[in-house]
């Protein structure tokens, strides 16, 4: 083997497709329904969100479809990102196993998120869209989405979860710099924000909560306003395979194939942009690869919750999908791996684990911090608070390849770097954090609000 350690492609590899994963699931997709009938829903209710492009690749069963060549020019700002062999993470857990991690910190805005922000921010503007509404959790969305507007020149409403938008204010600074408005959600601006806060003046917020809130602004808004989501829906995590198709041919110049692959789980995005590739490849090339959705143990959609059909928000307004859930009305404590505090997860992700084709394991918030902290001290790079659970996994990982001296080949989606999550470091080191109990009661009261007709 060689002693390289980056592998880095060149513009030309860049992939030309996103790769959509409705083509190989093993189990036929659920259908999405209408929030008030029950009903599967028409293009026409989706239209009132999302251009017909993009409704369009969420029904797709194409295997690849075409990536525009306007978003291929500004992906290579950033893209191909890096491949890195993390050689003094493996020294320092002294383990037999090779380690390798993917980049996306490498974007202008610091995560995986421009992927499909751009994308999205094209077909939008493509089919005569002016503005769109979004939420971000911990800001890596709203930043990404932010960008991506501005470069092609259209409004942004960005409605921030309260607990992240005191957190983290760089973020909410960044997004502002792009040229997007940004609010603390629940927001005064919507009906339902205003009855949040008639309840709780102080109400933390949540992704669901943010989510309605920008539904809401798209949906009441004339028609003069889209609405745009960063992670679940099946385009968006399409949109993230370009991570994975990458990281593929990374793993041909470095002359291995992972035993393993880690990626953090809390909508699905990037998880799914890095995995669902090897899925792929597992579903249709007799590969073995272990696929692990690594998600926090406040907020576990996917090892605690229920499999079945939920809203997508708090309010009810958003489509019916059938996920895994621990309820639309649930609010995750407020951990520091903002982006990952949403009630449900991706429905491809969803299906995929149910059937067994993928594994979950829920990480505590204070191993996550430990795991960041060895990594950091290894490789230099500050890991982002959510990407950091895929690091904790990816450890655990080595470790067992240590005890039973097998040389595993290891790899996770570095998603995000943390340097505007320094607070959150600062409160670890200081002994301020803690960890937060799977609130099983909350869960099981917020399951009693399940969709009448489907809930289980």
């Amino acid at each position: 083997m060689t002693e390289q350690t980056k592998y880095l492609l060149d513009e030309s590899k860049l992939p030309k497709a996103w790769y959509n994963i409705n083509a190989d699931l093993p189990v036929p997709p659920a259908p999405v329904l209408h929030p008030g009938t029950l009903e599967p829903v028409t293009p026409d209710f989706l239209s009132v969100l999302f251009p017909m492009s993009l409704i369009l690749q969420e029904i797709s069963t194409e295997r690849y479809i075409e990536i525009p060549e306007p978003v291929r020019e500004i992906y290579k700002l950033w893209r191909p990102t890096p491949f890195i062999r993390a050689r003094r993470l493996e020294l320092a857990l002294d383990t037999p196993a090779h380690i390798y991690f993917k980049y996306e910190g490498a974007s202008p805005v610091g995560s995986h998120k421009p992927n499909t922000a751009v994308a999205q921010a094209f077909y939008n503007k493509q089919e005569g869209t002016k503005a769109l509404t979004t939420e971000t959790g911990a800001g890596q969305w709203g930043s990404a989405l932010s960008m991506a507007c501005n470069f092609f020149d259209m409004d942004l409403e960005v409605y921030m979860v309260k607990e992240s938008y005191y957190q983290k204010p760089y973020r909410r600074m960044m997004i502002e710099s792009y040229g997007a408005q940004v609010f603390a959600s629940p927001s005064n601006r919507t009906q339902f924000g205003r009855a949040l806060l008639d309840e709780d003046p102080d109400a933390p917020g949540s992704l669901g909560i943010a989510i309605s809130e920008a539904v809401e602004a798209a949906a009441t808004s004339g028609g003069t306003k889209k609405y745009s989501l960063g992670s679940v829906l099946n385009h968006v995590l399409m949109h993230q395979t370009v991570i994975g198709l990458e990281t593929l041919q990374q793993f041909e110049m470095a002359g291995e194939y992972p035993d393993v692959i880690i990626g953090c789980a809390g909508g699905g995005s990037n998880f799914a942009g890095f995995a669902f590739p090897f899925v792929h490849q597992n579903l249709t090339e007799g590969k073995t690869t272990q696929v692990i959705a690594a998600e926090p143990a406040a907020s576990p959609s996917l090892t605690k919750g229920v499999y079945t059909f939920d809203y997508g928000d708090a309010a009810r307004m958003a489509p019916i999908v059938k996920m895994h859930t621990l309820g639309h009305s649930f609010i995750p404590p407020s951990i520091h791996a903002g982006g990952l505090r949403y009630h449900g997860m991706a429905p491809q992700v969803s299906a995929l684990v149910d059937a067994g084709y993928v594994e979950a394991r829920a990480v505590k918030q204070l191993d996550t911090f430990k795991a960041a902290l060895t990594f950091l001290r290894s490789e230099g790079i500050i890991p982002a608070p959510e990407s950091s659970h895929a690091i904790k996994v990816a450890i655990d990982e080595a470790l067992q390849a240590k005890e039973s001296g097998e040389r595993k080949v290891i790899a996770f989606n570095l998603s995000g770097h943390g340097h505007f999550d320094m607070t959150a470091y600062d409160a670890y080191l200081h002994g301020e954090l803690e960890d937060y109990e799977y609130p099983a009661e909350a869960v099981a009261e917020a399951l009693h609000q399940l969709p009448q007709a489907m809930a289980v």
